[in-house]
């Protein structure tokens, strides 16, 4: 990343989502198959840890202290809103819960900032690998030093993808089983990691050759989308168009695929 022909701001906005996302992670990586506190919020399935908890404070405290005028969006509710903010983070403390309650190991700290409503900065921590992904727009994509390109495959039926489900996939019927026997029929291979996050930094990193979910929230992707794009790729809504700016719904490619996902979601 050419630091010196960075506006001052957003690097320095970079540079306090890695310290930040590094802490969080320290925390992870230290209560990592400890015994944990579980609770549920949504469903039977959405759980929540003193982990979550921890993370979020220690992100939100340092924000608050090196730019207290910020607003900041936090899955735990620990945010601060500020309507009339130039700068908003979109914090996931925890992007994974359920693996790490489970001690599987894939989770990490999701951080992305906006500045006028657009995609600005984004960092993704894996704490267990020390991976540290990250963007700042108009810059490429980058894991740690190392700049990041999408993949070039251009048929479906020897991508590998990633999907997800929703927490409500026990008394919905939007559930995405159907799309998710489609894209299986039709791909090499479909992966299902349970965490949003890393699965658009793999995208990023061609590690994936795409990405779909339903009903997700803005910090599950907003630093993710952030890295596709910023590595070449092409990020939509299920239905084409730019994805919703809740996060509502996502589907990630390297931009060669993205119209037969699309068309396959829609069969």
């Amino acid at each position: 990343m050419e630091r010196e022909t960075i506006e001052a701001e957003r690097l320095e906005i970079h540079d306090l989502a890695l310290s930040l996302a590094r802490q969080a992670g320290e925390i992870q990586r230290d209560r990592y198959e400890t015994r944990l506190d579980v609770d549920t919020k949504s469903a039977s399935i959405d759980l929540v840890t003193e982990v979550d908890r921890e993370c979020e404070a220690a992100i939100v405290a340092g924000i608050e202290r090196a730019r207290p005028a910020d607003a900041i969006l936090a899955e735990e509710g620990g945010g601060r809103e500020r309507r009339d903010a130039t700068w908003r983070w979109i914090i996931d403390p925890l992007d994974g819960t359920t693996n790490y309650a489970h001690g599987f190991p894939r989770f990490c700290v999701s951080i992305g900032v906006e500045r006028c409503g657009q995609r600005a900065v984004a960092v993704v921590y894996d704490p267990l690998l020390d991976e540290l992904f990250h963007a700042i727009e108009g810059n490429g994509a980058w894991l740690g030093e190392r700049r990041l390109a999408v993949s070039s495959r251009d048929d479906l039926g020897q991508a590998l993808l990633a999907t997800g489900f929703a927490y409500d996939v026990h008394r919905s019927r939007e559930d995405n089983l159907e799309s998710f026997a489609r894209m299986l029929k039709s791909a090499r291979g479909v992966r299902r990691d349970g965490s949003a996050a890393l699965d658009l930094c793999y995208v990023a990193a061609g590690r994936l050759d795409g990405y779909w979910e339903l009903k997700l929230h803005a910090w599950d992707v907003a630093a993710g989308i952030l890295l596709v794009e910023e590595a070449g790729g092409c990020v939509s809504g299920i239905t084409g168009g730019p994805p919703p700016s809740n996060g509502s719904d996502v589907v990630a490619s390297n931009g060669r695929l993205h119209e037969a996902m699309l068309a396959n979601l829609a069969s």
